[in-house]
C-alpha cells in the first residue's frame, strides 16, 4: 500500500537586491535560472502539484485599518506532496532559489486537512 502524501505550500522569499538582480538579468541568465528550476521540478516528478509562479508585491488587509503594502518579501510559491516534513525538506534540498542570491529563503508549510 502506498504511503499517504500530505500537501505542502512552499513559499519563496528574497530581499529587494535579489529582485533587482532578476529585473536586470540578460535573457541568457534568465534561461539558465529557469533551467535550474525545471531540473528541480523534474526531480520532484508527480509530487510537484503546482510549479507555482513568481508573485508581485502584496497588500496587507486588516479589519481595523486601511490596506497597506505588505512588508513581507514573498516572491513566489509552489505546492508539493510529501510523506512528512522531513521528506518535504529533502525535496527542497539544493533548490535553486537558495543559491540564486544572498538572503534568499524558502518556507514550507503543511496544509491541514479540512474535515
Amino acid at each position: 500500500m502506498a504511503k499517504k502524501l500530505n500537501q505542502y505550500l512552499v513559499t519563496y522569499h528574497a530581499p529587494a537586491a535579489a529582485m533587482k538582480k532578476m529585473k536586470t538579468a540578460s535573457p541568457e541568465e534568465m534561461k539558465a535560472g529557469m533551467d535550474m528550476w525545471k531540473k528541480w521540478g523534474k526531480k520532484c516528478g508527480t509530487r510537484l502539484v503546482d510549479f507555482g509562479s513568481p508573485l508581485m508585491p502584496g497588500t496587507n488587509l486588516r479589519a481595523d485599518t486601511a490596506a497597506t503594502p505588505s512588508k513581507r518579501k514573498l516572491t513566489g510559491y509552489s505546492m508539493i506532496k510529501a510523506s512528512s516534513l522531513a521528506d518535504a525538506k529533502k525535496m527542497l534540498k539544493g533548490h535553486p532559489h537558495l543559491t540564486w542570491s544572498k538572503g534568499c529563503e524558502i518556507e514550507v508549510h503543511e496544509l491541514m486537512p479540512l474535515g
